[in-house]
């Protein structure tokens, strides 16, 4: 069947509606960018009090980090993806200290409530600075993939020693609400194949395989690649572009 042809005056209206639709989109990820601050919509949400943990949120920049929390979110880093990563580590470690510190990462920083006896000793923390330790850091960014606004998780990464204690679930439920306040249309994110934990673990979120994943685009391309794509959408347009099929389950 062919496809009617539009006429110059069709395709001018189709350009400009195509041009208003765009110019909504990047205001709304330039009035994201804008706030200071996201965690201060959240207020239920400033502190993790469960499973024998008390930790509290902060929000940081970028390009603001200390010297310390950067030095923090290196070693953090390096410790949990360095085997996911093989043999491509180097390579990326390089990468990630660029995006660390670029103006648009955003980034949730989760301390240890001061005073707080969480039975494990300071030399068991990789935090070496000043004030109440790190454990935890989530690293996130609002962009556009397929004209469609999205919070895009960089990084997610606890300590051992508050893993398997709900705080990555809720980790993300507060991403979420994020997204959705910031009028993100849907949460995507980018997993080692070889990281099972993690794969599981976004499966039980309900996290699909996007179709801009490279084993969607190519399949032949995609099984030569490292990594997946993951994707939460929010309405019927993001998860047509967006969405493929959820994870299988075993």
């Amino acid at each position: 069947m062919e496809r009617k042809k539009l006429s110059g005056k069709e395709r001018k209206a189709r350009r400009k509606e195509d041009l208003i639709k765009k110019k909504v989109v990047d205001e709304c990820v330039k009035v994201a960018y804008s706030k200071d601050d996201h965690l201060t919509e959240f207020p239920a949400f400033l502190k993790y009090q469960q499973n024998g943990l008390d930790l509290k949120m902060e929000s940081q920049k970028g390009d603001t980090l200390s010297p310390s929390l950067k030095q923090y979110i290196q070693a953090l880093l390096k410790l949990n993806m360095e085997g996911p990563y093989g043999t491509e580590w180097p390579a990326e470690e390089k990468i990630k200290r660029r995006e660390m510190v670029a103006t648009e990462a955003r980034y949730i920083i989760i301390r240890v409530t001061q005073g707080h006896d969480s039975g494990f000793s300071q030399d068991q923390y990789l935090w070496y600075g000043f004030g109440e330790p790190v454990v935890a850091f989530v690293q996130f960014r609002f962009v556009v993939e397929e004209d469609i606004p999205v919070l895009y998780v960089y990084e997610l990464q606890l300590e051992k020693s508050v893993q398997g204690k709900g705080l990555g679930k809720f980790l993300m439920q507060l991403l979420e609400l994020i997204a959705r306040k910031n009028n993100m249309r849907a949460i995507l994110l980018t997993v080692q194949k070889r990281n099972t934990l993690a794969m599981n673990f976004y499966k039980k979120l309900r996290y699909a395989v996007s179709k801009i994943s490279p084993s969607k685009v190519d399949p032949l391309v995609g099984a030569e690649k490292s990594y997946e794509i993951l994707c939460k959408a929010f309405d019927l347009e993001a998860k047509s572009k967006l969405e493929e099929s959820l994870l299988q389950t075993n």
